[in-house]
């Protein structure tokens, strides 16, 4: 078992990463877990580890929800099922809240605990790999509105990250890339040799190889409890970690959070991005080339789809990253650093969108 700490004071916690981490969960957490304890979950994840999970909690009173599967679930109608659950259900501030599943039930779950009771203790059992490396980490939690993704929601970190890696098996192929996309973006925005250390191995995580995985998993996690640490409420750095992401989102929200993965739409983002820093004279050609040539090994999308500038601009300014009436744009400038920028043309932006798609 691997283990990353993120600290943040009387807030941190430790990410644990491995095999059979989901058998060991209340031996990692036993002096964390509260005696009530709530499940949010759906039905993909469910079939596979709602059982496993439950089958080491014996002592613990608890209950569970089903989320319907998907984004576009990720709403205040879901929110408010779970709401109901928990209070008629009689359960206080003293109970626990577990998300055991993807990114959109991690965001929902940690919303949940968030504000139940003015704020309870979270657990996340992260079981995509996208969710592992990217979203169960850090504390930010929202659910979306139908004018844009993740506008309502919270800062608040949980009292752990359980990783089992062997919950990957059951992931599908498209979702398995899904995660890549993620990992790729820590080499691009913050460490130039893992990066290097991804163009090599990339065969080897594509077969998903247990030391292969587990270290990228274990790098994508250090450099995130790094950067949160550093700046957990995104008041500079970790704006970093959004690169790709206000283009994708706008693909996303476009597509009505159904066709397109969230990793695919920042894939595709973070080409948008990175032609956007070549074309500004930000990064080099052939650290562009780089980029474009690693989400291509993994099998990721490059092109974005086809709408109108007029929707693209709509959605971007609906993102969150928007100050001052202006777009900030997360800009690779080399391998291995990035930079927010505000200053650039709505036409250089159309147009290299046009181009990328």
């Amino acid at each position: 078992m691997a283990e990353v700490q993120v600290s943040l004071g009387e807030r941190s916690y430790t990410i644990h990463i491995g095999n059979e981490q989901l058998a060991n969960f209340r031996t990692t957490n036993a002096h964390k877990l509260n005696k009530q304890l709530f499940i949010i979950t759906n039905p993909t994840v469910s079939q596979y580890y709602l059982k496993p999970l439950l089958n080491v909690l014996t002592d613990h009173h608890v209950d569970f929800f089903e989320m319907r599967d998907g984004e576009q679930f990720k709403n205040l109608d879901s929110y408010a099922e779970i709401m109901d659950r928990l209070i008629s259900k009689g359960y206080n501030r003293d109970c626990g809240i577990i998300a055991l599943g993807g990114g959109v039930v991690g965001d929902l779950a940690g919303f949940v605990a968030a504000t139940f009771q003015r704020g309870v203790d979270f657990y996340q059992i992260p079981t995509t790999l996208l969710s592992q490396v990217d979203s169960s980490v850090g504390g930010k939690t929202a659910v979306n509105h139908p004018h844009g993704k993740n506008l309502i929601g919270a800062f608040y970190q949980p009292k752990s990250v359980t990783i089992d890696i062997d919950c990957l098996q059951t992931l599908t192929e498209r979702d398995f890339r899904s995660g890549l996309a993620e990992i790729v973006k820590y080499g691009i925005i913050y460490d130039a040799d893992f990066f290097h250390w991804l163009e090599h191995h990339a065969a080897e995580l594509k077969q998903q190889d247990p030391d292969a995985l587990t270290y990228a998993i274990k790098r994508s996690c250090e450099i995130k409890a790094d950067v949160v640490a550093k700046d957990e409420r995104e008041k500079g750095l970790r704006a970093l970690l959004n690169l790709g992401h206000t283009f994708g989102h706008a693909i996303e929200a476009a597509t009505t959070y159904g066709e397109w993965t969230h990793g695919e739409a920042v894939s595709a983002g973070i080409i948008i991005a990175s032609k956007l820093s070549e074309v500004t004279q930000r990064l080099s050609a052939s650290d562009f080339r780089r980029i474009k040539e690693l989400l291509t090994a993994f099998e990721l999308p490059t092109r974005c789809p086809d709408m109108p500038w007029e929707s693209w601009l709509e959605y971007m300014q609906r993102d969150k990253k928007v100050k001052d009436d202006q777009l900030h744009f997360v800009l690779p400038t080399a391998i291995g650093q990035a930079d927010v920028v505000k200053d650039i043309e709505h036409t250089t932006v159309a147009a290299v969108i046009t181009e990328c798609c």
